[in-house]
């Protein structure tokens, strides 16, 4: 870096009269590194000139030229950027912002140092210095060229040294003072020798006059030196207390730091520990009534049911991070599977075994409805299984697969009974419609009088146009109100009595009292069971039931009805009432052939049965579809509703047909409508 110096000054400055103080080797921050210099130099003619010139290596040759100079005067601001950390990156202020990194921290300093100095002497602290340690301020960087730099800086500076503005008056005065003074400058100087003698030879006078003064100032000034040493030993010893009592500050500091920590380390755990054992700990009584509580008594399942649900709120705890993580946690969670899993197989074990002694006990009871036309009544049955329906929620939300199992065995268990219930009771309806007859078990069509058949005929020939039509009859006839239907019994009664004195109007009166009966007993089952199922399985989301999924498409027109089962595999139903439909389909999968036979016998003991039959399917089918119209109930009454039509259908063709045998050819060819 000397060599360079001295380059720098032989080339480029001393040709142009000045004088290099300081140097740096920087390049642009941010950009590649294209190195060049910064000088620090001053003028040797007066009025002195300092100037910050970058220097710049040819890219021709070994040889530097002068790039930019700037005046010292314009820098605004210095920043060091950082007076404390060693960091080569400082900036100038000049008309804009140029930032540097300089080679080394040390030519940072020495530049920064060397520019504060000229701006001491030559500006009068014009220049602002920030993020600029104060020692580099005070004083000067001691290496060899930079005390060399300074040292020519200093002789710059002892070399001329202007005048002040107080000097400059006194001048002027005595200059007036003295009339040749600007004549004859040789006298002037010689006078003002003679004047500076004498204030010599005065001041050395006094100062020997004061000699005692001074001797008692310097006895004063020993003595206040000695002072001033015990002052300072006394202050030492002060200090060393100090450091001491600060040593031992720090350590309590630091202590109570740490006791601090050790407290809200000690409260946060605390915290974790209460919310573990507030959320995760279940009572010794809710443990006992899952592993042996009585699933019998109202009391033991009231216990049960609120040991369940305390078991699935300590299950389903929403634990925060890093508890899954702790092993009393992991045994505590193995320990709730543990207790959930024997209390489902105790729960679902005992439930299967209510379901058989229901069948069991209800088969009992079938001996004595077996003479009446009645059903048997389960609401005694539905009042116990409706205990464990909370239980059975339980069932449902942590053990599906055994909640599944649950209702297939129900639907097994019960479709069982009810078939068997079912059968007994329309076995019973089909004995007393048939015991009026003469023939007893014979179904065959009972003969009539020719007179009978024609007056029967005639009577429906009259309303055929009501009668063959499609499926605005039967939707008429459904929305009747409860007075029409009335009339239109009595109206049956009048064409029974219309029709013959051989006729038996008691047997077809008889016959409407059963059917009404068989449909009145079947209505209250259904609905009863559908309620039952509903509040007992808790079917109030969405889910799916193994077996086959039906789907019916009805159409009404001309008696006509089509149907579609899909069977597969497990289907999504999309409701609460399929799934209850679903199960009621399976459980009285009976229900429907039995109607059908039973509407086959009253059609074979009088065709004219099926105008009674249609009328009563009518009202219980509107019936059932104003209360639920996608239900089981309604569903299979429509079903049968449709095959009642057509038996009807079938009895008013037979009719018309006897009537064209009974009339002549020649009148069949005159009524359109017969032909």
């Amino acid at each position: 870096m000397t060599a360079i110096k001295h380059a720098l000054q032989r080339d480029i400055f001393t040709p142009n009269d000045e004088r290099l103080l300081s140097i740096v080797n920087v390049c642009k921050a941010g950009k590649k590194k294209r190195n060049c210099f910064l000088c620090a130099t001053v003028t040797t003619e007066r009025p002195v000139q300092v100037n910050v010139v970058k220097v710049k290596k040819s890219d021709k040759g070994d040889f530097y030229k002068r790039q930019t100079a700037w005046a010292l005067r314009d820098l605004a601001v210095v920043d060091a950027k950082d007076a404390v950390k060693e960091n080569p990156e400082f900036d100038l202020h000049f008309d804009k912002v140029y930032k540097w990194v300089a080679s080394s921290t040390v030519e940072k300093n020495t530049f920064i140092s060397c520019i504060w100095k000229l701006n001491q002497r030559y500006l009068r602290k014009k220049i602002d210095f920030i993020n600029v340690s104060s020692q580099l301020l005070e004083e000067s960087v001691p290496s060899g060229e930079n005390q060399s730099v300074a040292g020519g800086d200093e002789e710059a500076v002892d070399e001329y040294q202007e005048l002040n503005a107080r000097e400059e008056q006194d001048i002027e005065i005595m200059m007036e003072g003295c009339e040749y003074a600007i004549s004859n400058a040789e006298a002037f100087a010689e006078k003002l020798s003679r004047e500076l003698q004498v204030l010599d030879g005065a001041n050395i006078q006094s100062i020997m006059a004061s000699e005692k003064q001074v001797n008692i100032l310097m006895k004063l000034l020993d003595e206040a030196l000695k002072e001033v040493d015990q002052i300072e030993m006394k202050l030492s010893s002060y200090e060393e207390m100090l450091q001491s009592v600060k040593e031992q500050m720090d350590q309590i500091s630091e202590s109570n730091h740490l006791i601090h920590l050790s407290n809200t380390n000690n409260v946060k755990l605390l915290s974790e520990i209460e919310f573990l054992v507030n959320h995760m700990d279940l009572a010794k009584g809710h443990i006992k009534a899952l592993q042996e509580g009585d699933l019998t008594s109202s009391r033991g399942i009231e216990a049960c049911t609120n040991a369940a649900d305390a078991l699935l709120q300590c299950m389903n705890v929403a634990l925060r991070p890093g508890h899954d993580m702790l092993h009393a946690v992991k045994e505590q969670q193995q320990r709730f599977i543990d207790l959930r899993e024997q209390f489902a197989r105790r729960l679902a074990s005992h439930l299967n075994s209510v379901f058989v002694q229901q069948g069991h006990d209800q088969s009992s009871t079938l001996a004595q409805h077996s003479v009446e036309l009645t059903l048997p009544n389960h609401h005694p049955f539905h009042r116990d299984l409706l205990r464990y329906a909370k239980l059975m929620e339980w069932l449902k939300n942590t053990d599906y697969g055994k909640y599944e199992g649950l209702t297939k065995n129900y639907m097994d268990y019960l479709s069982r009974l009810y078939e068997r219930e079912i059968k007994d009771f329309f076995e019973v309806a089909k004995i007393k419609m048939t015991g009026t007859t003469k023939e007893g078990k014979k179904f065959a069509t009972l003969p009539r009088k020719e007179s009978a058949v024609k007056q029967e005929t005639e009577s429906l020939h009259g309303s055929s146009g009501k009668l063959t039509g499609s499926t605005s009859s039967l939707n008429k006839l459904s929305v009747q109100s409860s007075g029409n239907r009335r009339s239109q019994s009595s109206s049956l009664l009048d064409m029974g009595n219309m029709s013959a004195s051989d006729l038996d109007v008691a047997d077809r009166t008889k016959f409407d009292k059963i059917f009404e009966q068989v449909l009145s007993e079947l209505e209250p089952l259904c609905l009863a069971e559908q309620d039952f199922i509903s509040k007992f399985f808790k079917l109030q989301q969405h889910q799916s039931i193994p077996g086959t999924a039906m789907s019916e498409a009805e159409e009404m027109d001309g008696g006509t009805l089509s149907r579609s089962y899909t069977s597969g595999g497990p289907q999504t139903i999309s409701s609460e009432k399929d799934m209850i439909r679903q199960m009621m389909t399976k459980i009285f999968r009976c229900i429907e052939p039995e109607l059908n036979n039973l509407i086959a016998l009253g059609d074979k003991i009088d065709s004219f049965n099926s105008l009674y039959m249609l009328v009563k399917m009518s009202h219980h089918v509107w019936t059932a579809q104003n209360v639920d119209p996608a239900s089981f109930l309604s569903t299979t009454l429509g079903n049968v509703l449709v095959t009642v039509k057509r038996n009807f259908d079938k009895c008013i063709v037979s009719s018309f047909k006897f009537s064209i045998q009974m009339n002549s050819p020649s009148s069949c060819l005159k009524d359109p409508a017969l032909s």
